[in-house]
This record gives structure tokens, C-alpha cells and sequence, in this order.
């Protein structure tokens, strides 16, 4: 993975264009216009938005101000989450760009963790390292770098800068050559239609006799109705032009494309895009769900473990880094 450095620096700088509009029943002094931004995917809400909350807090009484949060069609977004995952899960069938509203009050307590400051993400972010690292080096890896070197992973990541982070998450990406792999694949399955947030279980790279596991091996052991057979993927090509990723079905030998920049896939014959057709279909947890196509991207970046998030309409999972 660490050697294709030009699939990774792709899915880094995707960006996902984002109007922010100020929730109607907001206080303000005068109108507050639209702001819009290019979210990167691989980063947190909290930790981009700070041009968000300055400009609408301009046309704000100061005491009409509390923690700001954000919602999608009624739905708050978790900071927690990255962009891009949030996107995949709640968004990738609506057109762009993404309109997310700003909230300042009436904050959802139920729903979403408090965020005062940089730091608690930062805190979230170096846990989320170490519990993949657990998992695939025993926490060897990251026990023996030092602090410096965890302030350089989390710097590069907070101000947007692929080499500084690559400098040191490539460590743990790495393993050695008699290994084989990592003890264990840190993954995350999101679904959009159950009440859990995820599913997460031990899963070996190699099986007891030696072959290596795909991402289909994964799903068909640990959400087996959340895709049919014949979509399972078993390659993932890596292409240099039109920002884009092409996918080899096993069963079915059709190349599709993914926009590295907004995550969506289509084969290719149907380039550019057309709106996804929705139909009833099977879930994990045997509620009812549109049918799964698996779109696969490179994990870009953190811990780095896989999170695969299945979404309601026929682009089925998308595989973001968080």
C-alpha cells in the first residue's frame, strides 16, 4: 500500500464541494449569506469548519452564540466521523454540492459528543491509532515511536499535508515480509439502516491455508446478506489518469470507475454518473435495504484501519479510511 504513493495522494485530496447555510431559526442581525467549501474527505468536521463558524458568527449577537454543530436533512453529523464516511453514508446520491446546515444552539445531547476544543480530536484520533495498531502489530509499532513522531501524524493530518503524514503513518502500514501481513485487518462496517453504529470483529489478512483473504472473504464471513456473490470484488486497480480507481469484478469482468473526489462509482460504459435507481434488498441485520454494489477505495490515511459504509442505493459500500 505504501507504494502507491500517487493512488493515495489522489484519495487524500479528495474533496467534496459543501454549501453551509445558518439554520432559519438563528438570531441573526443581518442576512447570512451561504458559505460554501471544499471538504476534504479524509479529515473531521470540527477541524475544517473554523472559516464556517467565523463567518457566519459575524452577523451574530455574541450571546446568541453556544457550540456550533451541523445537520443533514435533520440529521446531525457526527464530528467524529470523517467527512468522507459521513458523505458516503447520509449524502453520496444527492446532488452537489453537499448542503449542510450551522447550528449554534439547541445543541442534540442525545445524539452527538461534545467537542470544545482541537485537542479532543486529536485525543479521538491517537486512540483510533492505537486500537488498529493493537490490532495489527500487537501495538508494537506505535509503543516505539516517539511523541514527536505522534504530534508529526496528527499535524499532518490537521493542516492538510500528505508527505508529513506520510512519513509517518507508512511505518504503520508496514510489516514484515515472513508475516505475510497484520495479525489482524482493522475494519469498521457502517450501514445507514440499523440501530448499531457498526460491525467490527477479528479478521485475519491470511486464511489457515496460506491464501490471502479479499474484501469479499471479509464481507461474505462477517455480513454475508449485505451483498450478493456475484458482486464480490477480488482486485483493485489503481489508475493514474481522470483522478479515478478501477475495479475488477471476479464474476462479472466489468471495469468501473470511481471520482476519486466525491466517491462515486459507475461502470464504464455509464461515465459520467446517472442518478442510482433504488430497489428493496437485504441488510445485516435482516431489515430491508436496496441491493449492494461494492465501491472499493484505497484506505488513504489514520489508523489506518478500513471502514466500510453501506449505503441505500446501488453504489452499496464505500471503503473510507477513518
Amino acid at each position: 500500500m505504501t507504494d502507491d504513493k500517487d493512488v493515495l495522494r489522489d484519495v487524500w485530496f479528495g474533496r467534496i464541494p459543501t454549501c453551509f447555510t445558518l439554520y432559519q431559526d438563528e438570531i441573526t442581525e443581518r442576512e447570512a449569506e451561504p458559505y460554501y467549501l471544499l471538504l476534504p474527505r479524509v479529515s473531521y468536521l470540527t477541524l475544517v469548519t473554523d472559516k464556517v463558524k467565523k463567518h457566519f458568527q459575524k452577523v451574530m449577537r455574541q450571546e446568541d452564540i453556544s457550540e456550533i454543530w451541523f445537520e443533514y436533512e435533520g440529521t446531525p453529523l457526527k464530528w467524529h466521523y470523517p467527512i468522507g464516511l459521513l458523505f458516503d453514508l447520509l449524502a453520496s446520491s444527492s446532488a452537489l454540492p453537499w448542503n449542510i446546515t450551522v447550528h449554534f444552539k439547541s445543541f442534540p445531547e442525545k445524539d452527538l459528543l461534545h467537542c470544545p476544543s482541537k485537542d479532543v480530536i486529536e485525543a479521538h484520533f491517537m486512540s483510533c491509532v492505537k486500537e488498529a495498531d493493537a490490532l495489527k502489530h500487537k501495538s508494537q509499532v506505535i509503543n516505539e515511536m516517539q511523541k514527536k513522531d505522534h504530534k508529526q501524524l496528527w499535524m499532518g493530518l490537521q493542516n492538510d499535508r500528505f508527505d508529513q503524514f506520510w512519513a509517518i503513518n507508512r511505518k504503520l502500514m508496514e510489516y514484515p515480509a515472513e508475516e505475510n501481513g497484520f495479525r489482524y485487518i482493522p475494519f469498521r462496517i457502517y450501514q445507514t439502516t440499523t440501530e448499531r453504529p457498526f460491525i467490527q470483529k477479528l479478521f485475519r489478512p491470511v486464511s489457515t491455508d496460506g491464501q490471502l483473504h479479499t474484501l469479499g472473504d471479509l464481507l461474505k464471513e462477517v455480513c454475508p446478506s449485505a451483498v450478493a456473490p456475484e458482486v464480490f470484488w477480488d482486485q483493485v486497480v489503481a489508475s493514474d489518469t481522470e483522478n479515478v480507481l478501477c475495479l475488477n469484478s471476479r464474476d462479472h469482468p466489468q471495469i468501473h470507475r470511481m471520482d476519486c473526489s466525491t466517491g462515486r462509482s459507475q461502470p464504464e460504459s455509464k461515465w459520467p454518473p446517472s442518478p442510482p435507481q433504488r430497489s428493496p434488498g437485504p441488510s445485516c441485520d435482516g431489515e430491508t435495504q436496496v441491493p449492494v454494489t461494492l465501491l472499493i477505495g484505497i484506505p488513504p490515511y489514520l489508523k489506518p484501519s478500513l471502514e466500510f459504509s453501506t449505503q441505500t442505493h446501488s453504489n452499496g459500500v464505500s471503503v473510507t479510511d477513518n
